[in-house]
């Protein structure tokens, strides 16, 4: 189970896909999080980049808590491809967030 909403994530990925005009915005969101949705939004990315198979969410949390040594921001907006590796992570565990994406895109 991850510790972080959906909503949070859909917040995530939408910012990323904008990351030409929303870095900062999206930098100022990850560093927000508390450290438990830091660690699962890192093992969300990891399961979907396939580093960790979705069954091992757990063990993929706890080496994100145990391993953080840089900002959350600094390590996941160091890659090119963040966005596709979360989205790939939310199908791996099957999550749904287009409701969410959907609301935000609406201001809800």
């Amino acid at each position: 189970m991850l510790d972080i909403s959906e909503r949070k994530i859909a917040q995530v990925v939408l910012m990323a896909h904008e990351m030409h005009r929303a870095e900062g915005e999206l930098r100022a969101f990850i560093d927000a999080l508390n450290e438990d949705e830091a660690a699962s939004l890192v093992a969300l990315y990891w399961i979907g980049r396939g580093a960790y198979e979705p069954e091992e969410l757990e063990e993929a949390k706890a080496t994100a808590l145990r391993e953080a040594t840089a900002p959350t921001s600094d390590y996941l907006l160091g890659s090119p491809h963040m966005a596709d590796h979360l989205e790939a992570g939310i199908e791996a565990l099957g999550l749904e967030i287009v409701d969410d994406e959907d609301d935000l895109m609406r201001g809800v």
